[in-house]
């Protein structure tokens, strides 16, 4: 394997050491690579002996994450969506941009069924009131879902996606 044209962002992350990020970018970076795999793990040896060993994380699970929702005029922490799915109650429940939502959600085989939604009743400016509407049109229906590592991806029948991402 030969990477090409590496791009790094400059993003610091606190569960992660920078000399962590140093070394695994001039490994990637130093030249061809020599592949090998054990299982599920992926090993990347450099010309100078230097080996990383990659696995694939868990994804998170649906019921107890509190999901973070990609939400159109979300502003920082103004109109933050989540919601958390209790899988012993069969409920969702959470924050929509303007609004606390509880609902049933039931799920099976990849779909979950989620029943009217009980709502508070506020009004807040218009796009975060149109994003709302948007999340609101998800509920007493079923969604099709997929967990891609902290990424949750929710499709309704007619075909909207709304993504979210584990808020740990």
């Amino acid at each position: 394997v030969r990477p090409s044209d590496a791009v790094f962002t400059e993003k610091a992350c606190a569960k992660t050491p920078a000399d962590f990020e140093k070394s695994l970018g001039r490994a990637l970076t130093a030249g061809p690579l020599t592949t090998g795999s054990e299982g599920d793990r992926l090993t990347l040896t450099t010309a100078d002996g230097d080996t990383v060993r990659l696995s694939r994380s868990e994804d998170a699970p649906l019921h107890g994450t509190k999901w973070a929702l990609d939400v159109p005029g979300q502003k920082g922490g103004k109109g933050r969506a989540r919601l958390t799915f209790d899988q012993g109650a069969k409920t969702v429940s959470g924050r929509l941009p303007c609004n606390h939502v509880n609902a049933r959600a039931t799920v099976s085989d990849g779909r979950i069924t989620l029943g009217a939604p009980s709502t508070t009743r506020m009004m807040c400016e218009g796009s975060l009131m149109d994003a709302e509407k948007r999340l609101l049109g998800l509920f007493d229906s079923k969604i099709d879902y997929r967990i891609d590592h902290e990424t949750l991806t929710l499709t309704s029948e007619d075909g909207v996606t709304v993504r979210a991402v584990a808020d740990r």
